[in-house]
């Protein structure tokens, strides 16, 4: 029986004004939905701008107005899905559970990857001059046209 809740589809999740486990994984489902209220918002921003800017002064602010809160609603009920609510409540307990480095390791594998690619980059800048000057006295290799 309870199973049968959990599962229940976002379509009827989006009527409901309860709050599924408001006390787990508060933080990233309060991030999620802070990002796809955001990405709701700037795209009634973006419509309003670019494709409403020459209708009625109702019309290009309702539309975008209505769309903004919409997705501000829909950013709202996703994170209180049930079954995309227990995805974020475990990741966050994942995210808990991770040993993050601390910032002088962090600083020391940051210079050595930068010195390594800028290495491998010297290296390969190599390789290409001398096949290149290699194929150009074979004569496999029109330098001349490489100028231009």
């Amino acid at each position: 029986m309870a199973r049968a809740k959990a599962d229940s589809t976002l379509t009827a999740e989006l009527f409901t004004p309860r709050i599924y486990k408001p006390n787990q994984g508060r933080v990233v489902r309060q991030v999620t939905a802070v990002a796809v209220a955001v990405v709701f918002v700037a795209t009634a921003w973006r419509l309003r701008a670019a494709v409403l800017i020459d209708q009625a002064p109702g019309l290009a602010t309702g539309i975008p107005a209505a769309i903004a809160v919409l997705g501000v609603w829909f950013a709202f009920r996703l994170v209180n899905w049930p079954v995309f609510a227990n995805f974020l409540v475990s990741v966050e307990a994942e995210l808990d559970k991770v040993t993050w480095a601390d910032w002088t390791y962090l600083k020391r594998a940051t210079a050595v990857v930068i010195v390594t690619m800028f290495v491998l980059g010297i290296y390969l800048f190599l390789c290409d001059v001398v096949w290149q000057q290699l194929f150009g006295f074979v004569g496999f290799l029109d330098l001349e046209a490489l100028g231009d």
